[in-house]
């Protein structure tokens, strides 16, 4: 049986820690990025999320990869983080936000529920975000609160498909997005470990592992899952 692995946003941070983790496992990859994965016989869909009519443009090209019922594990981790405020959000920002980090996911559902098999699965990858906000992250929070209630409505909506679905969601993870939202500074990554109860940022590879154990789990379906490694509450 083969085992796809179709991934948004694998060619860095979390995304690629996760293909090559699956790939490892035996699945074949399909990665759907601006940017091709740089792992070897990961096949790469040019596409930009973040355009609202990508799905048309792809959807021959993914068909032709996936042509029938496949057991699959679908990872909705492409995301755009911006600092804003709701003091300042425009629609038109909100909107580009949203189109990547929530309207995207439910295109690529819409293209690929009627070729998962039973067993397959559907993983969104969230943030602490998902159920708390802090601030200047208002466009970012409310995508990722967002998709965990559509992670709650999937799982409602294929109830006796044999489909499941989770949303993991990672803390402060050591990737090139928090680094550019720390404005590369050693020291603001340094203060972020501050907030863990561990001490430390977590590593792609961890985060990687998490949805690995989702993905062969159902007893996990309709699960928000916090991996975080014990943020300190203040």
């Amino acid at each position: 049986m083969t085992k796809n692995l179709i991934i948004t946003g694998g060619s860095r941070g979390i995304g690629l820690a996760t293909a090559e983790l699956f790939q490892g496992h035996g699945y074949r990859v399909i990665n759907l990025s601006r940017s091709p994965a740089p792992l070897e016989n990961v096949l790469n869909l040019a596409v930009d999320l973040g355009k609202p009519e990508w799905d048309r443009a792809g959807a021959a090209e993914l068909h032709a990869l996936i042509p029938d019922r496949q057991h699959i594990v679908l990872v909705h981790n492409a995301g755009l983080l911006r600092s804003d405020s709701a003091l300042d959000l425009d629609g038109e920002a909100l909107r580009e936000v949203l189109q990547v980090n929530l309207v995207a996911p439910v295109q690529l559902n819409r293209l690929l529920l009627p070729l998962m098999e039973p067993g397959s699965s559907i993983l969104y990858v969230g943030s602490t975000l998902s159920v708390k906000a802090v601030a200047n992250t208002c466009s970012y929070s409310t995508s990722k609160h967002a998709l965990a209630g559509l992670m709650r409505a999937t799982c409602q909506d294929l109830a006796g498909s044999g489909i499941h679905t989770a949303c993991v969601c990672p803390g402060f993870t050591e990737t090139d997005m928090l680094r550019e939202l720390a404005g590369h500074d050693a020291a603001v990554l340094e203060s972020l470990t501050q907030n863990v109860t561990m001490g430390r940022l977590i590593d792609p590879a961890e985060i990687a592992e998490t949805l690995y154990f989702c993905a062969r789990q159902p007893v996990m379906n309709g699960a928000i899952v916090q991996a975080n490694l014990g943020q300190i509450e203040r």
